[in-house]
Order: structure tokens, then sequence, then C-alpha cells
């Protein structure tokens, strides 16, 4: 079989709103720099809210089967836990199909962009990263219609 697009051609618009969670684990002594803003590369939420938003618009980029949508509104929320860092995306759009790669690629996007900006403190001697996870990147909550 032949890889091809879903041909959604026949389907109407309706509001579809997706949110997706992720989680990176970071090392106490990241978290107390990103708490202190004494990280190098600046703060990583904000480069992870932005970087995220970008990347729910250029999701049919990065995923060649996504269909380009108009997407009507993202939002990319961080909160510094103890133990790292808790990423919820938000994409809404009025479309024939749903947004649940756009906020499942904008979650992963801001999580690793935070892995980016404090990876210089999460190495060990040996340049590895034995505490540094990335984690249940999933989608929490889809709707379709009125939203």
């Amino acid at each position: 079989m032949e890889i091809r697009q879903v041909d959604i051609s026949g389907k109407r618009a309706v509001r579809r709103r997706a949110v997706a969670r992720g989680f990176i684990k970071l090392r106490p002594e990241t978290i107390e720099r990103m708490r202190s803003g004494e990280v190098e590369k600046g703060d990583p939420l904000q480069i992870a809210r932005v970087a995220g938003i970008n990347a729910a618009k250029l999701t049919p980029l990065l995923l060649p089967l996504c269909h380009p949508l108009r997407i009507e509104h993202a939002s990319v929320d961080l909160e510094i836990k103890d133990c790292g860092v808790e990423v919820v995306a938000t994409v809404t759009a009025t479309e024939k199909t749903g947004v649940e790669m756009e906020a499942l690629t904008a979650a992963a996007i801001a999580l690793l962009n935070i892995w980016d900006a404090v990876k210089a403190y999460e190495k060990d001697e040996r340049g590895q990263y034995p505490e540094t996870l990335i984690r249940e990147v999933r989608v929490v909550e889809k709707e379709k219609g009125e939203v």
C-alpha cells in the first residue's frame, strides 16, 4: 500500500481542540538554576513556550501526512515541579480534521527546547544524561464540535 494523505474534502469544518501533556525529569540542581534565573541560555520556560507554539503551526512540515491547518489558538503552559517541568499544550482550530498532532508536536518540541536550554547542567562527568528523561507525552483531552 502506498502512503497517502487522508482525503478530508467531504468533511465539514467544525471547532476542534486538543490538549497534550508531557514531562521532563531534571536534576534538582538544574531546577534550582531555573528557579533562580541562572540558566546561561536564558529562561527555558520562555524558550519552550515560543518554540512549542511555533511547532504547532509547523506540524505539517514535520509530519508530512498531516493537513495544513489554520490554527486559531495555540498555547503552551509550563510548570516547574520539584523533579522537572510539566508542559501542557493546547491547540484550537475550526477545521475538517483534528488538532491532536499539533498539540503533541507543540508539547514535544517545548520539552526538547527545555532539554536543550539546560543540557549543560544535566550532563555527568562523561557527558551523558543519566537522569534527564522526557516522558508521558500524550493527548489528555480532545474535543470536537462546540468548544
